[in-house]
């Protein structure tokens, strides 16, 4: 598995303040939202807008991922988000892996990951961290508990069900939207992921690798949205293609988890 040694690739990070957030019958608990972005200067300012900052007292992270468009300049013009700029494009497994490293060298308690395209609705994070608070490690927001809001294409379903049967044949635990990547993950997840997370295709491969280390995960149903502006890299056929890809990445990945498990 590949990762991240050091965050040699940030060429910049601005705006950076700290704020505790408080939850309603729970403890005070210092919360990183963290958003991974690559051009999406159309969707993130109505991303950060629906946070509602003014009333919820988390810090945002938002990690450009090598941005060619206007993405990190908007996102600059952002009050109480703090801006990461990688000096080239990472993928989504390295960005999100910085996000987790400033997260863990700054000692939050929560990280809560959101996606940049408007897809995940933050009115669940709340329920999301109460899942943490009762021992919980990683939380992960389901479209397919509830079967509410928008629920992907045929193929990305038939895809996403393979690679659900594939990840409960490995970790006998059943996650039925295993490559949500709407999640909440507490200090335990946080330092794991900090040291070592997978690059290629990191939700479904990110199961696997937390729940071999005893990492409890949970899941809670959620609505979400259609993507806001612009297209997926994964739709159609490719969809199919792309699931394949992950199911053999998963399997291949697993003499390398079972040996550091030994030596571990």
């Amino acid at each position: 598995m590949k990762c991240i040694k050091k965050l040699s690739a940030i060429t910049h990070i601005s705006n950076f303040t700290q704020y505790p957030m408080i939850l309603k019958g729970v403890n005070i608990m210092k919360t990183l939202i963290i958003i991974p972005i690559f051009n999406e200067e159309k969707n993130i300012t109505r991303v950060l807008d629906r946070l509602e900052l003014e009333k919820n007292k988390f810090d945002v992270l938002i990690v450009d991922d090598g941005s060619t468009d206007n993405s990190y300049n908007v996102c600059l013009n952002k009050d109480r988000v703090s801006v990461i700029k990688l000096s080239s494009n990472l993928g989504i497994g390295g960005a999100r892996q910085a996000g987790f490293k400033y997260a863990h060298s700054n000692n939050y308690d929560v990280v809560v990951q959101l996606d940049g395209d408007d897809q995940h609705n933050p009115d669940f994070i709340d329920n999301m961290i109460e899942k943490l608070n009762e021992g919980n490690n990683i939380c992960i927001g389901s479209r397919f508990i509830d079967y509410e809001g928008f629920q992907s294409s045929f193929f990305r379903r038939l895809g996403i069900y393979v690679i659900y049967n594939l990840i409960k044949l490995i970790t006998g635990q059943r996650f039925t939207d295993p490559t949500s990547g709407f999640r909440a993950c507490d200090r335990a997840a946080i330092e794991l992921f900090a040291k070592d997370y997978p690059q290629d295709y990191p939700e479904p491969e990110s199961i696997v690798f937390a729940a071999n280390r005893k990492i409890k995960i949970c899941e809670v149903p959620v609505t979400m949205n259609e993507r806001g502006t612009g297209k997926s890299s994964i739709g159609g056929f490719s969809s199919v293609y792309f699931m394949a890809k992950v199911s053999i990445a998963i399997l291949l990945s697993l003499p390398h988890n079972n040996k550091e498990l030994c030596e571990n």
